[in-house]
């Protein structure tokens, strides 16, 4: 019998899109990989632009991307010598779609955005890698070598600034190891096995086991004439860097962040010790300092910090922000490591209509939001996208995240001293740093910033390799207790994915949501499914 109501309400799903109750965003995925059955159905409108804008554009920008920085047989040469480039680079649309399930118009834009600022920066370090590799260039050393710098990744990109446009600086780990293991988790397990099999234990941070491993197994291009390395973010990277040494064999300069930071004196050695990295890129590359240049980009860089803050005054104070966790998370860590390129600029421009048109005209882009959550310490980055499928699931929306909070400062230009006492405090500031090993004061901000970005929950990361967190843990509990926040603890062992399972986190917070919080899900079908062998 003919129903108008439904034939009704099937148009208007069709058009629209189902709405969020209704979604079944688990029913698509396929059994253990998680890959989709079938894409997902945001409406007409918002299907059409996912493919069209998304989809198809950034298939198209990542080919241009390869065309601008060395071209298609440089690419190919590097697709055949290092195992984390294919294995990256073609399912990165599928880093698309999971870090944006189940978002719609504005949000769904917005996001986009920034994962296609951080694509083509991917894409633009590893072919400037294959270019200057002595390794897939019949062991020549041409003159792109002589003029590229190998970072390492947590070592902030605007110390190179003097240089623009002369020299370039290229993060050893950041594309083989930190990307890989958000596109696909399991790129890094075979460096963590492989230099554990060299005697290594199996207790220190994975993510220095990772970094090493990639020299073990060699897959680091040879890239460089000199390298800048760092003790960032603990006594196991030091063991990374002299493993680095070992196997890259250059001209080395350790650029080490303090721990005590917050000393007048310390910083003042940190901006001698800059100032001695800035002499030995002189000495090694044989390129004078200019300041003229410094300044110029040191003055970019605020601009887009500036536009960051107008970001954080949306998320605080209206339900207009655009963008979701993971994509806000990512790009900030991406933006301030790398410095000044001028894709932030792009995307910030991009992003900033979208953002300015969600204000004016008051949309609520998160609108199941039931919990604003703010993210602490440091994130699972084979499971970076579970706060896409927790806000889908239980309505949780993380606002932001730690990580996002850390370069917090703009940075100043009017003299050369004022310009390197804020370098030096930049510096000292570096991911996982200042406020996951910086003291108590500055482990404890989350309490301030919860009240900034008026969250009424906190997503507690629970790195169990991190020997500074694991120290601090009860003192949190204690806290919360103190403080009656709601707190889910989320462990994890950053980009190892054997040791707790994506499932094993959705679970810990599955069972937070109805025991504690005792609320029903917004998705049933996001509650368990097997995601054990996903990318």
């Amino acid at each position: 019998m003919f129903d108008k109501k439904k034939v009704k309400k099937a148009l208007r799903d069709f058009w629209y899109g189902k709405p969020h109750g209704e979604r079944r965003l688990g029913d698509i995925l396929e059994d253990k990989t998680g890959l989709y059955k079938h894409r997902e159905w945001r409406g007409v409108k918002d299907t059409s632009y996912y493919f069209w804008n998304i989809w198809c554009y950034n298939y198209f920008q990542m080919v241009m991307d390869i065309m601008k920085n060395g071209g298609p047989i440089v690419f190919a040469k590097g697709l055949w010598r290092y195992r984390w480039v294919g294995q990256t680079y073609l399912p990165v649309l599928h880093w698309f779609d999971r870090g944006l399930q189940g978002l719609r118009g504005e949000a769904m834009k917005a996001s986009a955005w920034h994962y296609r600022g951080m694509v083509a920066t991917t894409i633009r370090q590893f072919q400037r890698m294959f270019v200057c590799d002595a390794k897939i260039n019949g062991g020549k050393v041409n003159d792109e070598h002589e003029k590229t710098i190998a970072i390492n990744e947590t070592v902030w990109g605007g110390i190179f600034y003097p240089w623009d446009g002369k020299l370039v600086s290229v993060p050893m780990e950041m594309i083989p190891y930190f990307v890989t293991c958000h596109v696909n988790s399991h790129t890094v397990l075979n460096y963590i096995d492989a230099v554990q099999s060299i005697g290594l234990p199996g207790d220190p941070c994975p993510m220095c086991q990772a970094e090493s491993g990639l020299f073990v197994l060699d897959d680091m291009p040879d890239y460089a004439k000199a390298m800048v390395t760092c003790n960032e973010a603990c006594d196991a990277s030091v063991a990374t860097s002299i493993l680095q040494d070992w196997f890259f064999d250059k001209p080395l300069f350790a650029l080490p962040m303090p721990m005590q930071f917050d000393d007048p004196l310390v910083k003042e050695n940190c901006m001698k010790e800059i100032e001695q990295c800035w002499r030995f890129i002189e000495q090694q590359y044989g390129v004078p300092f200019s300041w003229d240049k410094l300044k110029e980009k040191l003055e970019k860089q605020n601009e887009l910090q500036r536009f960051e803050w107008e970001k954080w005054d949306v998320a605080s104070h209206t339900k207009n922000y655009p963008i979701n966790g993971v994509a806000q998370a990512l790009y900030r860590i991406y933006q301030t490591q790398y410095g000044d390129w001028e894709i932030w600029h792009e995307v910030d421009k991009k992003v900033r209509k979208i953002m300015e048109k969600c204000v004016s005209k008051n949309i609520d882009t998160f609108p199941k939001t039931r919990h604003r959550v703010i993210a602490w310490s440091c994130a699972p980055l084979y499971y970076s996208n579970w706060c896409t499928w927790a806000y889908n699931c239980w309505g949780l929306n993380v606002v932001i995240n730690m990580d996002s909070l850390m370069f917090d400062m703009t940075i100043r230009t009017d003299t050369y001293d004022h310009a390197l006492e804020d370098m030096a405090q930049y510096h000292m500031w570096a991911p996982m740093r200042r406020m996951a090993v910086g003291g108590m004061n500055h482990i404890f901000e989350l309490w301030e910033n919860m009240e900034k970005f008026n969250c009424d929950m906190v997503a507690m990361y629970d790195q169990l390799q991190c020997k500074g967190m694991q120290g601090v843990h009860g003192l949190f509990e204690d806290e919360f207790r103190r403080r009656n926040i709601h707190a889910f603890w989320l462990p994890h062992a950053l980009p190892d994915s054997r040791t707790v399972s994506r499932a094993e986190i959705r679970n810990a917070i599955n069972d937070y949501m109805t025991t504690v919080m005792h609320e029903e899900p917004l998705d049933p079908s996001l509650l368990d499914f097997d995601d054990s062998m996903t990318w």
